[in-house]
């Protein structure tokens, strides 16, 4: 086993931990038990009001450093994705923003927290949320097609970062922006000095310094870029606010779908429509959309 494969097995198998925590300690509909986690991190990061208005097995299973639906600015009719979306706290959050006419989806690798997102979603009664499995290092949506991408304390857990970077801005829609909270570490720590001041599942060793975090977004094609330190997490390590927008001007290489019949558009019928169905009954439209590269993603 690389060591790669090795340090996700190791979060994956803390995150569905996490999951599995929630799942058992709640009992009724008020009753999620929280997991455990430093005062810096969690739910504890979202105004109470937000808090309020989601199921109590949400809340209890966020395990963020910031509250990114702050940092995004969301708007009505917008899609948004969620890197790492966990229990779905803050899918759920930007469902509320974006409205009926806008769209949240969140990606996770992790089985159990997708149970458990897709039961709250199902609890706070959101129809405008959609949860997929895979990794932040190749997101399954075609590109050109996301107005925000947020993340909650995700990226630092990543085993290649620079794939998700580049992954992120090939998503986003020319225009596009990110909105993310991340650990960051002073530009002086080397990698083994970040790792003395904590590990790799509970965000700290896999931190990037403010000077990678800037080269890593810049390489991607990324403009505007704004990393804020927020508050302390370790010793001259932070919890911060990133942004950065995908410039308008992009040329778009393979991003529009060729012209079909409205019985094939997108590899479903009556596409985009309240009608619609996947040709191919053996999978989903998600599915079908996504194989097709189709700009159509409702």
């Amino acid at each position: 086993m690389s060591d790669q494969t090795e340090l996700r097995e190791t979060v994956r198998a803390r995150y569905a931990a996490a999951a599995v925590a929630v799942t058992q300690g709640g009992s009724g509909c008020c009753s999620g038990q929280a997991v455990e986690v430093d005062e810096t991190f969690g739910a504890m990061l979202y105004p109470a009001a937000q808090r309020d208005e989601l199921p109590a097995e949400a809340v209890a299973a966020s395990l963020g450093c910031g509250n990114p639906i702050a940092v995004a600015e969301l708007r009505e009719g917008e899609r948004v994705l969620d890197l790492g979306s966990g229990g779905g706290i803050d899918v759920l959050l930007s469902a509320r923003r974006v409205g009926v006419t806008g769209k949240a989806y969140g990606l996770d690798m992790t089985d159990e927290m997708l149970a458990l997102a897709l039961s709250n979603a199902e609890k706070a009664g959101a129809t405008n949320v959609e949860f997929l499995k895979g990794n932040i290092e190749a997101i399954p949506l075609p590109g050109n097609t996301i107005d925000v991408v947020i993340s909650n304390c995700v990226i630092n857990l990543s085993v290649d970062k620079p794939a998700v970077f580049a992954e992120t801005f090939r998503v986003l829609r020319p225009g596009g922006r990110i909105g993310i909270s991340d650990v960051v570490a002073d530009d002086h720590l080397t990698p083994t000095e970040r790792a003395e001041r904590g590990s790799y599942v509970s965000c700290i060793a896999g931190a990037l310094t403010f000077a990678e975090y800037r080269e890593g977004l810049q390489t991607a094609g990324f403009t505007g870029i704004e990393i804020t330190p927020t508050f302390e997490a370790a010793d001259r390590m932070h919890g911060a606010i990133v942004r950065a927008v995908k410039p308008l001007d992009i040329e778009l290489v393979g991003s529009a779908a060729p012209a079909q019949s409205e019985a094939s558009c997108c590899g479903v019928s009556a596409c985009c429509a309240p009608a619609e169905q996947s040709i191919d009954p053996t999978v989903t439209l998600m599915e079908a959309k996504t194989a097709s590269g189709c700009g159509c993603q409702d």
